[in-house]
């Protein structure tokens, strides 16, 4: 018995029409939609602040609008997070459209993960809820799900638990959806998106989002609609399961998955097959995202054209600072990118670019401030001086910062399509996450001629955010590239690579049966992406900056 689930949606803004591809290239039982993020749930608090009513992604509803009743025909359930803050809300838009378009829907949704009355100076405080909920409402015959926050693989968990019976203590075989989930949650990055190694992925300009047939078991086999520009291989699905994770336990409300018991083996063209994955009882505790107003930020970048680049930097920011100090923000920030070249053949790559940032409670303070002394400057300062705009009048930032709460603490509540409200106890097996011990390396290579080279000509990567820390997984596609690189990609070779890195905590994984490296980079992202302390706010080129690093490579690999 096999249960096919796709995903339609990877953030707020994916694919539009992914809905309507999903329903029409081929079989599906249920689709999911992942709309949430740190960073949306800030977006959609601060749409709450002006308009109570909202607090969803409205663009589910337009989707939806266009492929709600060929789903009904074809008996597909949807399962989406798109309730962010308000799930009641959007259930009830989602019975109101149904109704106007006359197609009988059954509409539940998962509410109890709102906490933010309990957080004082909180715009939204949000638990991460399992998927226990969700099959509640399967179960009671629901075709459409809402919910609020959940863990992205709860969209799986949840219709995987309800079509096969699993009960909450069916351990491994939770794993193996959450690891399903986790390779579904961000769409077309398991299809070939953002994929190190882009150029052998095939039709990648429009790439089909991804499906798991799932079996009784929790094993699984990740494909794609026939057709479907893009890839699915070990290496694609690989690249996303080191997406956002750290360590060997991946932990979640539902269930702790070993991901380093996960065997990945291609099964086919496009067709990945997923085992042996083994479950653990979930930690005691929920992760509780916390969004809140961090104050106001305003940025002004100067453009350097030509020679003296770093004398002309040094000349701007003596006369910026000499400015500011007179009403000095609370926070100032500057970085130099050298994007000139010599002797360059147009004035943009002649040019590098020095950014200001200042940061302050105050908007007065990073506003008028900022932009009277920026633009004051424009006939009294460095030679060719522009920028690239002139500041405004300062935005506000976000802080988003994780806690834990007791899994008991939270009511987590099925609402039924008929109105019923269904209490989902917590867990009574949990067990408290503890560091598995350092799997053994293998063999290294024997000693040969090395090459200087692109550490990316051997490893891909793939880099994410979590808070204001990022991981950084990396990976290799052959059993010696493996031996040379468990040996090689130490903390601290990693930490010479990066040298954002060289002063953070960085924790090394090693997970020998994905070929893979999982490094976390603390702190490297300050408060989170909302605060966008950092030129790549989220980390999502880490990967990459980190791949083009150059280092001394065995020619055997080359």
């Amino acid at each position: 018995m096999t249960l096919r689930i796709g995903n339609f949606s990877g953030f707020y803004g994916d694919r539009f029409d992914a809905p309507r591809e999903m329903l029409t290239g081929g079989e599906v039982d249920v689709l999911t939609g992942d709309y949430l993020a740190e960073l949306t749930m800030l977006i959609l608090a601060r749409d709450r602040l002006k308009d109570p009513s909202a607090g969803y992604a409205r663009t589910f509803l337009r989707q939806l609008e266009e492929t709600l009743g060929l789903a009904h025909e074809q008996g597909v359930r949807i399962v989406t997070n798109a309730g962010g803050l308000h799930p009641a809300g959007l259930a009830d838009a989602v019975r109101a459209l149904a109704g106007r378009l006359g197609i009988p829907v059954r509409v539940a949704h998962v509410e109890g993960d709102d906490l933010t009355a309990r957080y004082p100076g909180a715009l939204a405080a949000h638990a991460y809820l399992g998927g226990a909920g969700i099959a509640e409402c399967l179960r009671a015959g629901a075709d459409v799900v809402v919910t609020g926050r959940v863990t992205d693989a709860a969209l799986v968990t949840g219709p995987a638990a309800a079509h096969f019976g699993w009960t909450a203590t069916d351990h491994d075989r939770l794993a193996g959806a959450v690891v399903a989930g986790h390779v579904l949650e961000c769409g077309t990055q398991a299809t070939g998106g953002n994929y190190a190694f882009f150029r052998d992925s095939g039709g990648l300009r429009r790439p089909g989002f991804p499906l798991a047939e799932l079996h009784a078991d929790g094993s699984c086999v990740i494909t794609k609609h026939p057709g479907t520009g893009g890839r699915v291989d070990v290496g694609t699905v690989t690249a996303q399961l080191l997406y956002e994770t750290g360590g060997a336990r991946y932990a979640g409300p539902d269930v702790t998955a070993r991901l380093d018991t996960v065997r990945l083996s291609q099964d086919g063209p496009d067709r990945v097959r997923v085992e042996g994955v083994r479950g653990e009882a979930p930690p005691p505790t929920l992760k509780v995202g916390l969004n809140r107003l961090g104050g106001f930020r305003n940025e002004v970048v100067f453009v350097l054209t030509g020679l003296d680049i770093e004398a002309k930097a040094d000349l701007v920011k003596e006369q910026m600072g000499e400015a500011l100090a007179k009403s000095p923000p609370a926070g100032v920030r500057w970085e130099l990118a050298r994007t000139d070249r010599p002797d360059a053949g147009t004035e943009e790559t002649a040019s590098a670019l020095l950014r200001l940032v200042v940061r302050d409670p105050s908007q007065e303070a990073v506003g008028r401030v900022l932009s009277g002394a920026a633009i004051e400057l424009a006939l009294a300062s460095y030679p060719g001086f522009h920028v690239l705009a002139p500041p405004g009048k300062g935005s506000p930032y976000g802080v988003f910062e994780d806690v834990y709460v007791p899994q008991g603490d939270v009511d987590h509540v099925a609402v039924l399509h008929d109105g019923r409200r269904v209490t989902v106890d917590a867990p009574h097996d949990t067990a408290v996450l503890d560091d598995v011990p350092p799997p053994a390396l293998p063999e290294p290579l024997p000693p040969g001629p090395a090459r200087r080279a692109p550490l990316g000509l051997v490893a891909g990567a793939r880099s994410g955010d979590k808070g204001g820390n990022a991981n950084v997984g990396v990976w290799v596609r052959s059993d010696e590239a493996w031996r040379w690189l468990a040996h090689a990609l130490t903390v601290e070779r990693f930490r010479e690579l990066i040298p954002e890195a060289r002063e953070l905590p960085v924790t090394r994984h090693v997970l020998p049966r994905l070929r893979a490296l999982n490094f976390l980079v603390e702190g490297i992202l300050g408060e989170g992406v909302a605060a966008q302390a950092r030129f790549d706010p989220q980390a999502k080129a880490l990967g990459e900056w980190l791949r083009s690093r150059h280092l001394d490579i065995p020619e055997a690999l080359l």
